[in-house]
């Protein structure tokens, strides 16, 4: 077999592998099966957002991301009846990746990907939604599609994903950018059948700080918190685990730690914990911004 002049320009650039191999080292991770080529279609389609937005410019800073959505599941576990949507219709106890990833993965489709993306995963959300109700542990009634409960699952949310940015990246948001980005994640949310949504940061704190009355640290709450707290990673991955777990814990509202009975770590510990992120994340984003889904999002709109 003679192979031609140019074959060894078909060779993918060993920046190119490199960035490959991270990309699914972090797919591996999350739990993720995201195909990054269907993010690349159709051209022109900017999705629900689009580059400008401070939705893509939050989302695409990885390692913040993922200690806020851990950070996000502590918190929204401490409400009885949410928690018990999850407990009783989900495997959260049995295969945490896998709801981490899924989630992960509702969060791309709808900030990067293309609109019927968007709408699609929307619209599987709701469905799923719409068959889940029961009883919590202490009898009350709970529908998964409750305005009220998807209220405050959308502000944990929110709130800690900007947590998370303002302290971890190295440009945080302005005031004004912070308000911004509050009040597109409430394009979603809408579509999620959250009524009036908060639009800015202040409205977004007083929304949550009201649900401190309802959140209670009982023994599902405390067993997701064990769960998340000893997240199964292999030998490389723990110190950068470890130090994201310990930054969502962090991350937690002031009012949370008396529910917890708990004191928030030290200063030190918190920013020797910030540096050990920061200096990660240079390779990962690095990777990402060759490989990652942000990247055939934006070639789909060159």
């Amino acid at each position: 077999m003679t192979l031609p002049l140019d074959w060894f320009k078909r060779l993918p650039s060993p920046q190119g592998l490199a960035a490959g191999l991270i990309t699914a080292n972090i797919q591996r991770l999350t739990g993720t099966r995201d195909t990054r080529m269907a993010y690349a279609q159709p051209l022109g389609d900017p999705g629900l957002f689009g580059p400008a937005s401070m939705v893509w410019r939050v989302h695409r800073q990885f390692l913040a991301m993922m200690a806020g959505g851990m950070s996000s599941l502590l918190l929204q576990s401490l409400h009885p009846q949410a928690l018990a949507a999850v407990w009783d219709h989900s495997r959260v106890q049995t295969d945490l990746r896998g709801r981490l990833g899924r989630t992960a993965s509702f969060i791309a489709a709808t900030t990067y990907g293309p609109t019927h993306m968007a709408e699609a995963v929307i619209a599987h959300v709701n469905a799923i939604h719409g068959r889940i109700e029961g009883h919590g542990p202490d009898g009350r009634p709970y529908r998964a599609n409750d305005p009220a409960l998807l209220m405050w699952v959308h502000v944990a949310e929110v709130h800690a994903f900007v947590q998370a940015h303002q302290w971890l990246v190295h440009t945080p948001l302005s005031p004004r950018e912070v308000d911004t980005y509050v009040s597109e994640m409430g394009l979603v949310a809408e579509r999620l059948g959250v009524q009036d949504p908060p639009r800015d940061w202040t409205r977004l704190t007083q929304v949550l700080a009201s649900h401190q009355v309802d959140l209670r640290f009982d023994e599902r709450a405390a067993t997701v918190h064990r769960l998340l707290l000893n997240f199964p990673v292999n030998g490389w991955e723990r110190p950068l685990m470890q130090a994201l777990l310990a930054t969502a814990q962090d991350l937690l509202p002031h009012w949370v730690w008396p529910i917890l009975q708990q004191t928030p770590a030290p200063a030190w510990r918190r920013q020797c914990q910030r540096r050990v992120i920061q200096s990660a994340a240079l390779g990962i984003q690095w990777a990402l911004e060759r490989e990652g889904v942000s990247a055939f999002a934006a070639r789909r709109l060159v």
